[in-house]
């Protein structure tokens, strides 16, 4: 009876000197590390834990408004505060603290004890409640204080870096996995341009299977910002692999449907050209690398024109046996680059033909001189309008090496139409244009086939030169 009655004095001490708190295992735990504290360590400063707070945030329990309350405080308190032998103790008083964050008594009171129960304070306070203290004018010491005491946030280091490490980690792994799913996004986009191309070229119709992809797509094509959790980022990029495997597949079982008959397509390629046009290979359409202001080449290649006359272009096509014993001298005279040009269909469109082919975003571009316009014109329009396509400098220079300025030109035109085109315009215009230098690398690009397209769905007929 004795012992019970002396726990409760015992008990009624202790809730008067703390202020008649109501006492348990988390309270006596910050009690006693306020008793306990020796100082910080030599190297840490009280800002240092307020920024491992900062940094870990959510994954610690605290939220901003707690991070807020906690960096005001901080501020109140000195480094002299921090030793041994003394406590980083706020004594302003909560309706002055209420007035300064912009709320009520009872949210500042809500937010500490969140922040308590998050282990970063606890309190020393007055037999009322009232804080109140005063410091040395000297030293700089706190004499007394019955406030808000900041010690077990001093507790809170070594847990603290441990969660931010696992949290740096989580947020690499993170971020490696957006760049993955960006790589994934491009390459998808790109079978997909291929497969636009190849059905604008006419050698497949691949209308189906890419409503199918878009329909795949659309579900995983969200933007990835940091709301999405790891797990949900991480799914995302299992969806974005299986559907690049599958348009891979899509398109090689598709390729293999067409490759028996890719004999004959490339004879007929081979020998087309515009049913109004002349036989002859334009003259003025040349396939030399000429270096001004938009190639950004310095290197001068050798001026080769396309033959004048219809014997001319026979020869190239169809080498006879005189020619095939002066192969060396064919090789100086075409080169791998022209041949490649030459597998595109470049030298069957004319002019007219490619003016009459565009746009009229693109001629809006065109210079107004008092002359005759001529490819130089043609090609100044589309390098002053690959910005607004967003086609960069690099793609556009890799486009002129490979084909030459008017074929960059030539590639730009079919990727504007193709932006503007009603039914399912191209919405990547730099994908768009990659994929027809891609294509063009493997001899698959047939320029003239979609140039003629164009100009039957608008004219019916093709326009002569």
């Amino acid at each position: 009876m004795n012992d019970h009655l002396l726990n409760i004095a015992e008990l009624k001490q202790h809730h008067k000197s703390r202020g008649g708190r109501i006492s348990s295992s988390l309270h006596r735990k910050s009690y006693a590390q306020a008793e306990d504290f020796t100082g910080l360590e030599g190297n840490v400063n009280r800002y240092d834990l307020l920024l491992l707070v900062k940094r870990i945030g959510k994954k610690a329990g605290f939220t901003p408004r707690m991070i807020s309350l906690l960096d005001y405080y901080m501020a109140f308190t000195r480094e002299i505060d921090w030793e041994q032998g003394s406590s980083p103790i706020i004594y302003q008083s909560l309706s002055k603290t209420a007035l300064d964050m912009g709320v009520s008594e009872r949210q500042v009171q809500r937010l500490e004890q969140s922040l308590f129960e998050a282990g970063a304070l606890t309190w020393h306070d007055s037999g009322n409640h009232r804080r109140y203290g005063k410091r040395c004018d000297k030293t700089g010491r706190i004499l007394y204080a019955y406030g808000v005491d900041l010690t077990p946030l001093a507790y809170l280091k070594a847990s603290l870096e441990e969660k931010l490490q696992e949290k740096r980690m989580i947020d690499t792994a993170w971020m490696d996995t957006k760049r993955q799913i960006s790589y994934y996004r491009g390459q998808i986009r790109a079978v997909m341009c291929e497969m636009e191309l190849l059905t604008l070229d006419g050698q497949g119709d691949y209308t189906t299977i890419l409503t199918e992809l878009e329909k795949k797509y659309e579900p995983i094509s969200l933007q990835i910002r940091t709301h999405l959790g790891f797990e949900r980022v991480r799914g995302l990029l299992a969806s974005h692999k299986e559907l690049h495997a599958l348009a891979l597949d899509l398109l090689e079982e598709l390729e293999s449907e067409r490759v028996d008959n890719s004999a004959i397509n490339e004879e007929e390629t081979k020998e087309k050209s515009s049913r109004n046009d002349t036989d002859d290979a334009h003259y003025n359409f040349t396939i030399k690398k000429q270096s001004n202001k938009l190639d950004t080449k310095n290197r001068m290649a050798t001026p080769k024109s396309f033959q004048k006359s219809n014997n001319g272009l026979q020869e190239l096509h169809t080498p006879t046996s005189n020619q095939a014993e002066t192969s060396s001298d064919q090789e100086e005279s075409f080169t791998d680059e022209e041949a490649l040009i030459l597998q595109t269909g470049l030298q069957h469109i004319t002019l007219k033909q490619a003016l009459n082919a565009s746009s009229e975003k693109f001629r809006d571009h065109m210079p107004m001189e008092n002359r005759p316009m001529n490819w130089n014109d043609f090609v100044s329009a589309a390098y002053s309008m690959k910005g607004e396509l967003f086609i960069s400098q690099a793609s556009w220079v890799k486009a002129c090496s490979l084909l030459g300025r008017t074929g960059a030109t030539i590639c730009l035109l079919l990727t504007d139409q193709a932006q503007q085109r009603e039914h399912k315009p191209v919405q990547k215009t730099g994908a768009y244009f990659n994929a027809m230098i891609n294509r063009a690398k493997k001899g698959e690009l047939h320029l003239h086939n979609s140039i003629f397209g164009i100009l039957k769905k608008e004219y019916g007929e093709l326009e002569a030169a």
